[in-house]
């Protein structure tokens, strides 16, 4: 029994692999380097021992035969050459991942930041994911409901896209990402979580998603990644793979359908330019790396759905335009990558516009696979198409209005104008309300019966009799408002009528013996009335000049 015992004994494992390297060289930013090192690998993982017994983490970034560089995440500061070790662990990045991290707080690291306890780990994986075979890859389809107008709308979320939104400083960014969060779902019941990763925020900014989530108890489907921007660059680098880990981990192992939110991913580019110039390397464009777009692509390509798993992993990603400029680097080779885009305005913030979406160059590549009979509804389609069209004509006749005014336009014209502006208070500003796609659609053809029903040539005739129902009132309010314009702009005749019955008033109470008009008066009154054809004729030009700019409107619409 003895020996039986033994030979079931599991002996002890003892670490072989682990060596320690006293060869530090020097410190540049957040790397480290050493010399003299042998055996390494590319990514992997390493110990920095320090000379006050502190332990910090770091990554092998590039190795030679004579030398290693090391990003370490924690930073620098503080590392004494002289008295610092290090040890490698033959191993590349991993994070702990389990169903029970819904609903916690971690660092950008995976670590938890919320006063609870650690997470029990269902495995341990790597943060660089798994490559997808692309003939494995399904196609998206399936909506994914975020309660804004100008997203379920006009460009649909769909199950395993990648869908960036283009914000610039000061604009309502993080209000809209917050929103989103705690609205988004599926429709068809399934089961909905949220990985939200926030990358060099402040604290203010954190403390007002902690807030939101907990005052909406959104923060029961979200796991949030925490990542500030007095914490290591380093760690800023690791933080959207560690959550696209998780993201997968949930999705192909429980069947979820997950939203990955990445925000901001311009702190992600400028950490990278920070490890760039720290490794002296050749700079690209604006001071970027290179490879920054290969950076960029091994994230945002993490999104999607697998064949024969019913969970996808669907990308939001947040980035903020230096200078508002969309041709700037980041968003340049993000567009490249993703499907579409989404824009916020300034000029709608300006005006109080609540979420300021310029729709106009927005755009959802994969939207025809989310919608339609059965998924959002048969009308869809040309309800989005005829709101664009509606919309672009608005604002071309604003343009057109700034030079020759209101009063040169047509009635169906000035129609357009306040079409556009009813858009935009009504359609795009909603403020903080969730709205289904149902009233979505609903507040679109009520904006609809205010154009003739001629001009809505994108919408199928069977939709039109189905759905376009005259709203009682809607004629006689677009009646009231155009005679009310009508007489404001009508006003200067009026008081120029009532001057005119002042004089004639003041004419007859003057004495009989007036003094008769003089020659020079009376040539100049005939010169008046000889100058009233030629009223006319400038008249007439005018309405010929306004037609001419209208068709050139039309002809660059084309182009």
């Amino acid at each position: 029994m003895a020996i039986a015992n033994k030979e079931k004994e599991t002996p002890k494992l003892i670490s072989l692999v682990e060596t320690d390297y006293k060869t530090v060289n020097y410190v540049s930013g957040p790397l480290l380097f050493l010399k003299n090192v042998k055996g390494l690998a590319y990514n992997e993982m390493v110990h920095i021992l320090c000379g006050n017994g502190e332990i910090r983490n770091g990554q092998v970034l590039e190795c030679t035969e004579d030398f290693a560089a090391i990003q370490v995440f924690e930073g620098t500061q503080g590392i004494d050459v002289d008295q610092t070790s290090v040890r490698f662990l033959a191993e590349v990045a991993k994070i702990d991942v389990s169903i029970d991290l819904l609903g916690r707080v971690l660092n950008g690291r995976g670590d938890p930041i919320d006063g609870g306890p650690r997470v029990l780990p269902e495995a341990r994986l790597e943060i660089t994911g798994s490559p997808i075979n692309p003939f494995a890859r399904e196609k998206p389809e399936d909506f994914i409901q975020t309660g804004v107008s100008c997203l379920d709308g006009l460009n649909t979320l769909v199950r395993g896209q990648k869908l960036p939104i283009f914000s610039g400083a000061g604009l309502p960014a993080n209000e809209l990402t917050a929103q989103i969060i705690r609205q988004a779902k599926v429709k068809s019941g399934e089961q909905f979580a949220v990985v939200f990763a926030a990358m060099g925020i402040t604290h203010r900014e954190a403390s007002f998603f902690r807030w939101d989530f907990e005052r909406t108890g959104a923060l029961d489907r979200v796991v949030f990644f925490l990542n500030l921007a007095d914490d290591p660059t380093i760690e800023r680098i690791i933080t959207p793979r560690c959550a696209l880990t998780v993201a997968e981990y949930l999705a192909f192992n429980y069947d979820m359908h997950i939203l990955v939110v990445l925000t901001d991913m311009t702190n992600y580019c400028e950490a990278l330019r920070e490890v760039s110039t720290a490794r002296e390397e050749v700079p690209g464009r604006r001071g970027y790396p290179g490879y920054m777009y290969t950076d960029l692509a091994e994230i945002y390509e993490r999104a999607g759905r697998l064949k024969n798993k019913k969970g996808s992993i669907t990308q939001l990603v947040i980035l903020t335009m230096p200078d508002d400029d969309i041709t700037h680097p980041i968003p340049d080779l993000t567009g490249y990558i993703t499907e579409g885009q989404i824009v916020l305005g300034r000029h709608l913030h300006r005006r109080g516009i609540f979420p300021p979406i310029d729709v106009l160059p927005c755009l959802s590549r994969l939207m025809n696979q989310g919608i339609g009979s059965g998924k959002t509804r048969e009308d869809h389609r040309n309800v989005a198409d005829q709101l664009y069209a509606s919309y672009a004509r608005g604002r071309d006749l604003r343009k057109l209005v700034s030079i020759i005014g209101e009063e040169a336009l047509s009635e169906e014209d000035r129609k357009y104008l306040k079409f556009a502006d009813d858009f935009e208070q009504v359609f795009v500003s909603q403020g903080d309300e969730d709205r289904e796609i149902e009233r979505t659609l609903e507040i679109s053809w009520d904006l609809f019966s205010m154009l003739p029903k001629s001009e809505l040539k994108r919408i199928k005739h069977e939709f039109l009799d189905k759905y376009l129902v005259e709203r009682e009132g809607t004629e006689e309010e677009v009646a009231g408002s155009d005679s009310a314009s009508a007489d404001a702009k009508a006003t200067p005749d009026k008081e120029a009528a009532k001057e005119e019955a002042m004089a004639e008033e003041t004419k007859e109470q003057k004495p009989a013996e007036a003094p008769k008009e003089t020659k020079k008066e009376s040539d100049s009154a005939s010169a008046d009335d000889k100058a009233t054809p030629d009223e006319a004729e400038g008249e007439k030009n005018l309405a010929e000049i306004v037609e001419e700019m209208k068709d050139e409107v039309e002809k660059e619409k084309v182009e």
